[in-house]
This record gives structure tokens, C-alpha cells and sequence, in this order.
């Protein structure tokens, strides 16, 4: 009997050192299939300070970055070869009367041909998986440029760079299934197979990225597992939007605050009447890049930590960044079985789950699942995705409330996942006490609609 169990082991184990050396051979065919890529080397200097002034200039008097016009004449490049799975320029986009300006996008194309979610939505964090699909499995014509920082604190571009072995670089690249102009993914050291979780490396890239495009209509965002990231290998999304997302605009109110040398340091405030109760950072007077990460960084590694899912949006070219936790319901979970609802004693009760594993249970509002509207990143700062005309023609402020709200914290919720971040970050409150919520939302809170973008990219107002 043990000799047999031991030859079991044996197989097992023999087909497991297959499967890898199977998975280390394809990704080695990779690096020879992407030996030469164009390379953007970004200015790494994290300990410049940050300017918070980029709405002094009207925009017609604002020159666009070299990086800007290299990922916007590539990215059309590849929409000129047939390369997405249908043409985003096409959908229809408009404002939504109301308060907020929600943004509406009539996309038939998308949900019909986006890769399904492959992994369990009730855990942030899972390990990676060789086997499900993943950014080394993608096309070398649908990456645009590695984008790494360079190494004498000055920007730099190569047209045609090797990729040595033993390399494992950090790449932009289409999103074949577009929400918008210029929809790209940032996969940082695509080749480690890093799981989808924050870490100081790969957010910092990300906020170079915001800040080296020099665009603030061009926004970063990111999804953790359950909060609807739907590919377990660590990406951030960026896509040019003509107007100010709503979550831009909405009025903030001072919370916490880090103190640095000469009184400079981190802010961070909570949104004030928006319909998901979140956080906004940005550097004080004086405060660096490297600030402005390492609280955002440091609060996003604790709700990891504790299991909390959460979005990200970096805007104002890195100037402003959203940490957007979604909510956790408590009471008794339920599990899905032979098509009916039935409660879970197993997971007991005061169990917490997220709205995406609500929905996959079927568990929330009928009108909203019908609308099949996953609110990740983009849908919670405002940019509301739709799949069918009429749910297009009747999307009113209201829809978008109740939609978003469904994800937002409690009150009670937020305090305490404000007391992580505190802590976390080493962030002290300091509460700004005249503030009004109630006031109209301010036209200059985020940028003001953009004339430089192809006509056909603009939202009607």
C-alpha cells in the first residue's frame, strides 16, 4: 500500500514539475517572440514636490507630453490594423442631466466580448494562476512600449530596445476590449506573474504613468479582486474621458493629515454627497511623490490585509488619487444551490460579503442586475457603462445613485475602515470644520472639458 501511495506521489509530482517547466518554456518563448520593444524610460525622481497647480494654464496654451502623443499615435496605430474587438469610437456617451453630470456610454459590444471573471470574487487576495488567462498570453502587436524608469532621473525613448533575458519588463498595452479612447493597461513586470494586490513597485509605476502623460483627462484606475478586477494578474487600467468624472467634482471635507519637515505632508479628505462614501489624497505644500504613494500604498496593503475591496483612481496627473473601499454587508450569507437562495450556516452569521459575490448570488435589486452594470472603477467615480439602448436612453441621476450606493460602506463601515487607514498611513485627524455639503458642486474641482481630443471621442453635453 505504501509503495503504491508513494508512486501516486511520484506522478503527481512529476506532472506538476511538467506543468511548470511546460509554463517556464512559454514564457521564455515570449521574451524571443518580444525581444524588441520600444521603451519609455520615465523620469524616476520621487522626491521631487508636487505641484498642485495644473489648472493654471488654460488649454490651449498646454503643449502635450511626449508620452501623451507616443501612447495616443500608437494606440490609434493599432485601431487602424483591426486590433479591438469592435470600435470604441463609435459608442455613444453623454452627460446626465442632474446634479453630478454621470456619464452614460452605450456599449453593445463590450460585455458580449470581454473575457468572463476566473477566479473566487469573496477573497482579495488569491495567489496567481499559470493556468487561467493572464497578460503573458497576449499578442506582441498589442503591446505598445515598455514603460520603466530610467536610471539618471531624466525622461528618455528608444524605439527599438532589447529585452534581455532575465528581464521581466513593464509593458503597456491595448485593452482589445475598450471602455474608451485610448484605453490602455499598465502591467507592471509582466513576466513575474504577480498576483492582482498593490505593492510600493508596481503603484509606484503607476502614478509615473498618470503624471509622465501629463493629461488630466487621462486617468489610471484600478480594481482589486472583488471589486471587479476580472484578470488575477496585476494591472492598472488608464483611458482618456473628455469631461471631469462626477467623483472629481464632488465636494471633499478634510479628515486626516501627516505632518512632514517644514509642515509639508499627505491629506487625506472623504467624499461628501456622492453616492459611495470614499477617500481623497493628495500632497500638501511641499510633500513628494513618494509621500503622496507611500499613504496610499500603506492604506491599501491593510485593506488587503483585512480583506477589503477596494478602487482606485489616479487623476489630476497624479495629483489626487481616489481610494474607493467597497462594502461589506452584514448578516447571514447565502450560497446558491440547484437554482435557489438558501442561507449558509457554514460561514455562520455577522459574515461579511461584497456586492460582487451579492450578485453572483442573484441577491440584489432585479432592475439593477438587469442592467448587467458591474460598478468597478470606472462606474464608481461616474463613467457608467451600459449594454442596452434603452437602459442608455432612460439612464437618469437616479440609476446611477442606487447603483453606486449598493457598494458604498455604511457610515459606521467607513469610520472604521478610516481608523486602518489612520494607522496604516500614521495619519493624525484633523478635521475641516467649515465645510458645507450641502453647496453646489464646484466647476473647477476637476478639469474642464477638453477640445483636443478627436471629435469623435467627445461626450454630448
Amino acid at each position: 500500500m505504501f509503495s503504491k501511495v508513494t508512486s501516486w506521489v511520484v506522478a503527481a509530482s512529476a506532472l506538476e514539475n511538467a506543468a511548470c517547466l511546460f509554463y517556464l518554456a512559454f514564457v521564455s518563448q515570449w521574451i524571443h517572440l518580444v525581444a524588441v520593444l520600444p521603451l519609455y524610460a520615465f523620469k524616476n525622481d520621487d522626491n521631487e514636490p508636487i505641484e498642485n497647480d495644473i489648472q493654471t494654464l488654460p488649454e490651449e496654451e498646454c503643449q502635450m507630453s511626449f508620452l501623451n502623443n507616443l501612447l495616443l499615435g500608437l494606440w490609434e496605430e493599432r485601431m487602424s490594423q483591426g486590433l479591438f474587438r469592435y470600435d470604441v469610437t463609435t459608442c455613444e456617451t453623454k452627460v446626465i442631466p442632474g446634479r453630478y453630470g454621470f456619464i452614460a456610454q452605450l456599449n453593445e459590444g463590450r460585455h458580449l466580448k470581454k473575457r468572463p471573471t476566473e477566479f473566487c470574487i469573496d477573497k482579495v487576495l488569491q495567489p496567481f494562476d499559470e493556468n487561467k488567462f493572464n497578460f503573458t498570453k497576449v499578442g506582441q502587436e498589442e503591446v505598445l512600449f515598455r514603460f520603466e524608469p530610467s536610471t539618471d532621473y531624466k525622461p528618455h525613448y528608444f524605439s527599438g530596445m532589447r529585452v534581455n533575458s532575465g528581464i521581466s519588463p513593464s509593458i503597456v498595452a491595448i485593452n482589445v476590449s475598450p471602455i474608451e479612447y485610448g484605453h490602455v493597461l499598465l502591467i507592471p513586470r509582466v513576466l513575474d506573474c504577480l498576483p492582482q494586490r498593490i505593492d510600493r513597485d508596481s503603484f509606484a509605476i503607476a502614478l509615473h504613468f498618470a503624471s509622465e502623460v501629463a493629461d488630466p483627462f487621462f486617468r489610471v484606475g484600478y480594481n482589486s479582486l472583488g471589486a471587479f478586477a476580472t484578470i488575477n494578474h496585476l494591472h492598472f487600467q488608464a483611458y482618456y474621458l473628455s469631461v471631469p468624472f462626477p467623483v472629481e467634482k464632488a465636494p471633499i471635507q478634510k479628515i486626516l493629515a501627516r505632518k512632514g519637515l517644514g509642515g509639508a505632508g499627505v491629506i487625506v479628505s472623504k467624499l461628501l454627497n456622492y453616492p459611495v462614501r470614499g477617500f481623497a489624497f493628495e500632497g500638501g505644500n511641499g510633500s513628494t511623490a513618494r509621500d503622496l504613494s507611500d499613504a496610499v500604498v500603506n492604506s491599501c496593503i491593510s485593506l488587503q490585509n483585512k480583506n477589503i475591496p477596494f478602487n482606485i483612481l489616479i487623476a489630476q496627473c497624479g495629483k489626487k488619487i481616489f481610494l474607493l473601499p467597497q462594502g461589506l454587508e452584514i448578516g447571514y450569507c447565502w450560497e446558491k444551490v440547484a437554482d435557489e437562495i438558501i442561507m449558509n450556516v457554514g460561514r455562520g452569521f455577522n459574515e461579511e460579503i461584497c456586492y460582487a459575490e451579492k450578485q453572483a448570488l442573484g441577491v440584489v435589486d432585479q432592475e439593477l442586475l438587469d442592467t448587467q452594470v458591474n460598478p468597478a472603477v470606472w462606474e464608481i467615480s461616474g463613467h457608467i457603462v451600459l449594454k442596452r439602448t434603452n437602459d442608455y436612453n432612460d439612464a437618469s441621476e437616479e440609476y446611477a445613485w442606487k447603483l453606486l450606493s449598493e457598494v458604498s460602506l455604511s457610515e459606521e463601515r467607513f469610520e472604521e475602515v478610516k481608523g486602518y487607514i489612520s494607522e496604516a498611513a500614521d495619519l493624525q485627524a484633523e478635521e475641516d470644520k467649515n465645510i458645507n455639503p450641502e453647496k453646489e458642486i464646484p466647476d473647477s474641482s476637476g478639469p474642464q472639458v477638453a477640445s483636443h481630443m478627436p471629435s469623435d471621442c467627445l461626450v454630448l453635453q
